[in-house]
Parts: C-alpha cells; sequence; structure tokens
C-alpha cells in the first residue's frame, strides 16, 4: 500500500494547543562506531550527550556522526510530511552519512518492536517518530537530548529534559474531489445521498491514529467529545447504513482514480494530494477542529548515537521546519519562526483555513476512545 495511507502512528498525539491554534547502507557494528566509545572535544559520549555543546559543540557532534557514516531511520514515509525531501536534504548536507530508511509503511508500534528485536545490531533505528499512546507508554527506550532550537519550543510540546519532543502537527480533516463530489461544509453533511458510495476513513480507528482521529472529529462535530466516542461510532454506522461509508483504505492511487473521492484524514495528508489533482480540496470543519502533534526521540540504544542527534538537529533548525511545512504539516518551531522571518510564509499561506476552537485530546480522551472502540466498531461498519 502507498506509503502516505499506511503508516500508523498509533493514536493520536496529545501536546498543548498554542502553536496549532495561533499558525489555525551497511553501518558499522556497535563496536565499532568512534562515537560509541567516545569522542568529541569534551571526550563526552554520544550516547550520553544531551545537546551538541555538552559533546563539544556542534562541529564536534558533525565530526563524530560523519566518521559513524550511517543513520538508520524507521516509518518514515516519502509523502508523509515531506519526509522525502526531509531525509534527501539531511543527505545533501551531510554527504557522508548514509541515511536507511527501513519500513516506511510501519506503524509506532512497529518502531518500538524493531528496535526491541535488533538491540545491540548495526541495523536497529537510530530515531523515533511516534504517536503519542506508543510515545508515552515507552519512555524508557529514549536518550534526552535537546537541540540547539530547544528554547523555541513551547513547555506543552515537549519533555522537561528532552526525554521526547512534539516535531509537527495538523488538523483532522475532509479531502474531497471537487470534480466528483459537492464541497461539503460540515460532518453533518456526510450523510446526504451526494456522498453515498464516497466516504472513506484512513484506515481502522481501533489501530490507525488518523482514523481514531477521525472518529473523535465525528464525535465532537455530533455533539459528543473526544473521550466519549459513541456520537462518533453512531455517526459512522449512520454512514454505513446509508451506503456512504467505503471501506476501502485509500493511497494516492485510489485518489487519483476516483475510486476514493472524498478522505477523512489529517489536513497535511490531504493537502498535498492536490499537487497531484488540482481538483482536490480539503476542509477542516469548524464545529469539529481536532489537532495533534506527533513525537520525535532518539533511540537510547542507537547504533549511531552521534547521526541520531545530528538528525535532530536538522529537523528542528529552520530548514528541516520549513521542509516539515512545505509538506503541510504545522512544525513545531511555526511561531518562534514567523516571529524570527525565518518561516516559509509561502509554505504557511498554503496551508488548509482553520476556523474554531482547537480541541487536544487528553490521554485519557485516547484511552477511553480506544476502550469505546474495541467493544463497538466492528459492529457498527462490519
Amino acid at each position: 500500500m502507498t506509503a502516505r495511507f499506511t503508516r500508523r502512528p498509533g493514536i493520536l498525539a496529545v501536546a498543548g494547543v498554542a502553536a496549532l491554534a495561533i499558525a489555525a547502507c551497511a553501518p558499522p557494528s556497535d563496536d565499532e562506531s568512534p562515537a560509541a566509545s567516545g569522542t568529541g572535544s569534551g571526550a563526552v559520549d554520544a550516547k550520553t550527550a544531551t545537546s551538541a555543546e555538552a559533546f563539544g559543540g556542534m562541529e564536534a557532534l558533525v565530526s563524530a556522526a560523519n566518521a559513524e557514516g550511517a543513520l538508520n531511520v524507521i516509518a518514515l514515509p516519502p509523502d508523509w510530511a515531506n519526509y522525502g525531501e526531509v531525509i534527501k536534504g539531511f543527505q545533501a548536507k551531510y554527504p557522508d552519512i548514509t541515511v536507511t530508511s527501513d519500513q516506511p509503511d510501519a506503524s509506532s508500534a512497529d518502531e518500538i518492536a524493531t528496535a526491541k528485536r535488533l538491540k545491540g545490531q548495526s541495523g536497529a533505528p537510530d530515531v523515533f517518530d511516534l504517536g503519542a499512546a506508543v510515545a508515552l507508554a515507552n519512555t524508557d527506550m529514549f536518550a534526552p537530548y535537546t537541540v540547539a532550537t530547544w528554547d523555541d519550543i513551547p513547555a506543552d510540546f515537549k519533555d522537561a529534559d528532552g526525554t521526547w519532543v512534539n516535531d509537527y502537527g495538523g488538523y483532522m480533516s475532509i479531502g474531497y474531489d471537487s470534480a466528483k463530489v459537492p464541497a461539503p461544509t460540515t460532518v453533518a453533511d456526510l450523510l446526504k445521498a451526494d456522498y453515498k458510495g464516497k466516504v472513506a476513513l484512513n484506515g481502522n480507528p481501533t489501530e490507525a491514529g488518523a482514523a481514531f482521529a477521525g472518529v473523535q472529529m465525528a464525535s465532537i462535530a455530533q455533539g459528543g467529545t473526544a473521550g466519549d466516542l459513541a456520537k462518533g461510532v453512531d455517526f459512522f454506522a449512520q454512514l454505513n447504513d446509508a451506503g456512504n461509508f467505503l471501506p476501502v483504505d485509500p493511497t494516492p492511487a485510489t485518489v487519483e482514480s476516483g475510486q476514493t473521492p472524498l478522505v477523512i484524514d489529517w489536513d497535511y495528508l490531504n493537502a498535498s494530494l492536490s499537487a497531484k489533482l488540482p481538483t482536490w480540496k480539503v476542509l477542516v470543519p469548524k464545529e469539529a477542529v481536532v489537532a495533534g502533534y506527533y513525537y520525535q526521540a532518539v533511540n537510547a540504544d542507537a547504533p549511531h548515537p552521534a547521526a541520531a542527534r545530528l538528525w535532530q538537529e536538522y529537523l528542528y533548525s529552520d530548514e528541516g521546519q520549513n521542509l516539515w511545512l512545505k509538506g503541510g504539516a504545522r512544525p513545531v518551531r511555526f511561531d518562534a519562526m514567523k516571529t524570527a522571518g525565518t518561516l516559509d510564509t509561502a509554505a504557511a499561506e498554503a496551508l488548509p483555513p482553520v476556523e474554531g476552537t482547537a480541541v487536544v485530546p487528553t490521554q485519557a480522551d485516547s484511552d477511553a476512545g480506544k476502550a469505546y472502540l474495541a467493544e463497538n466498531w466492528a459492529n457498527a461498519v462490519g
């Protein structure tokens, strides 16, 4: 299945709402890794360095990462938040480092499982990009690290000691082919006969973060909450009974072919399809603005610890943040970069418009929602 729609990053990310509301190769073995045995002008082991400064400065970090010569990333589809260009950008900036992108269609749970299975091996992932539920349940696997731009990141979007930090986020949305279906203005519109056999959800909400957030959106739109999903499940049952729900996992191919002319998904995933299909439009329904961020972390057992930390520095640099923005995702440093004048204004202006008050589901919401879906989703749409 195509990368954009098959990544399953876990249940909706949990974070503060400020930035979203305002922004409306064969790598060496571990024993041979230069940084693993402690290099850098400060003689600090890269595995325990909590910042570039602690390692002896950026020059020392780059030198150690170049000596490692490899970086392993996992579960990063090229079309997901523009990760293809992000990886190319990192390789262009640091040509001595070969990036191996493993299992681009994997889930957050797969990332953690792979890291455990390959622990101590050169092919283990160096870094993680995770949904909240998986991230917060596995913080013992993360190495604290604070990037040079740490102060630009609001406190609600990071762990105080750098164990994890939010990276990019967005809003749940309705993407649709304006040449094939009328423009919806609300979630309730999807029950109309115009959308018979046309409403697709990105995955199964008992497994997929985007789909879970889609049910939360429907629940809120119907007067429910992000935690009590009874009304959201009932809405999809109504869609199914009306023949409007399309039980097909959408991909760019199904969108371009017209098989899935309307898709409920994150706005940055929906918005990026407009470049391939000019008639594709995106609506963030103002009656149910569901926001969420993903989590970034360094694997505490990273086989290339210096390269892992250099990757973080790149992601949170102006260049890295703007590349995410170019992919339609809202980078966590959006506001600080806007104030500093370093934000890609054209990319920012291309973001789907957002009106209304954003709802950021809590971990309690996610836990309650997961339990309800496990008991009721299959009966509603089966």
